[in-house]
């Protein structure tokens, strides 16, 4: 595989908190002067599945997929430490930690502000958004600290792979600790909807493409040309997503406009406290910068849109856990761009690759 020059971030990556909030603002707005409106929207489900919100999640999920090359797991061992330090952070440290966090915080430190359901509610979607790693921007986070394209290639597909089959078991057991019941049904259901069928279309689109490219032609220019043909689709399931989820909760907001900013606080500390340890791990084992970079940072991103459509599912589209992990994408994009900087002005602490 021939490695891509890196490309800067996207016009639309670079301002995606901005267009979140301002997707917020249109969506409080909404809620408030169509209730009709949204009270039909929220009953058009089946098993527990919003079929809009599916069907947007679909849109936001699948162009991601596409991106995803198993064939590179051939290169698993390759880069053996970079990916220990990965699966560590994502699946034995960062799910844990989060759903202590939001303990710590939502039933001690703001406990006299939220009521204790609300709180419980919140909890839920903390736990989601730490229980789903990133994977399409890590291919962002990636190409701004110049890593190895084929190590994150590795460690997506590994990552999702994990995902089909640890994701609903971490999350039951968080839940179940945590006092929250855990609708089994619902939430296998979510990862089959979520992961399993958009990374079976993915794998088999990225096939189609390969097997019809003209001669000539790299099958990775192929399939980056397929994906920047359907971002837009993506990008207008994610802001769309947001007007629907904001409008079902625009008056719940309204009246705890400090809800926001409460749930805020947890994230933030665990998105700078985990890419802390996976980053320091990574300097103590001697791993080059550019596979230190994009393993740190994996598990700092969330898989946001999973989370959201699981939190839906199993919780309901105005409950507070899909409020709270909504709160992530809001709360994501300027964190991680600043952990970006940070790596690129500390590259000189590890070894260069060999």
């Amino acid at each position: 595989m021939v490695e891509r020059a890196p490309a800067g971030i996207g016009f639309f990556e670079k301002w995606l908190s901005v267009w979140v909030a301002l997707c917020i603002a249109a969506g409080l707005v909404l809620g408030n002067a169509f209730p009709a409106l949204f009270a039909m929207l929220a009953s058009w489900e089946y098993a527990s599945v919003n079929l809009v919100v599916a069907l947007l999640i679909w849109a936001m999920v699948y162009p991601m997929m596409v991106n995803v090359d198993f064939t590179s797991l051939r290169h698993v061992g390759d880069r053996p430490k970079g990916l220990v330090i990965t699966l560590v952070v994502n699946w034995l440290l960062k799910p844990f930690t989060m759903a202590a966090l939001g303990v710590l915080f939502f039933e001690v430190v703001f406990a006299d502000l939220i009521a204790p359901a609300d709180a419980a509610q919140y909890i839920a979607g903390l736990i989601l958004l730490g229980a789903a790693p990133c994977t399409a921007m890590v291919f962002v986070w990636s190409q701004l600290t110049r890593g190895d394209a084929t190590y994150t290639l590795v460690q997506v597909s590994v990552n999702d792979v994990v995902m089909v089959f640890a994701f609903a078991p971490i999350v039951a057991f968080l839940l179940g600790i945590t006092d929250i019941a855990v609708p089994w049904e619902t939430l296998l259901l979510s990862v089959v909807l979520y992961v399993v069928i958009p990374l079976a279309a993915g794998a088999l689109t990225r096939r189609w493409l390969l097997r019809h490219a003209e001669r000539g032609q790299s099958g990775t220019d192929v399939v980056g040309r397929f994906c920047e043909a359907v971002k837009p689709v993506s990008v207008v399931g994610l802001l769309a997503t947001v007007v629907l989820l904001f409008g079902f909760q625009g008056q719940t907001i309204l009246a705890q406009p400090l809800v926001i900013a409460l749930i805020a606080v947890p994230l933030v500390i665990q998105s700078y406290g985990v890419f802390v340890v996976a980053y320091a791990a990574a300097r103590a084992w001697r791993v080059p910068f550019d596979v230190a970079a994009p393993c740190a940072l994996i598990g700092t991103s969330n898989f946001f849109e999973l989370a959201v459509a699981v939190a839906i599912s199993v919780f309901g589209l105005d409950s507070g856990a899909a409020l709270a992990t909504v709160v992530g994408v809001l709360v994501e994009v300027p964190v991680m761009l600043s952990l970006v900087a940070v790596a690129n002005r500390t590259r000189d602490w590890f070894p260069s690759a060999s």
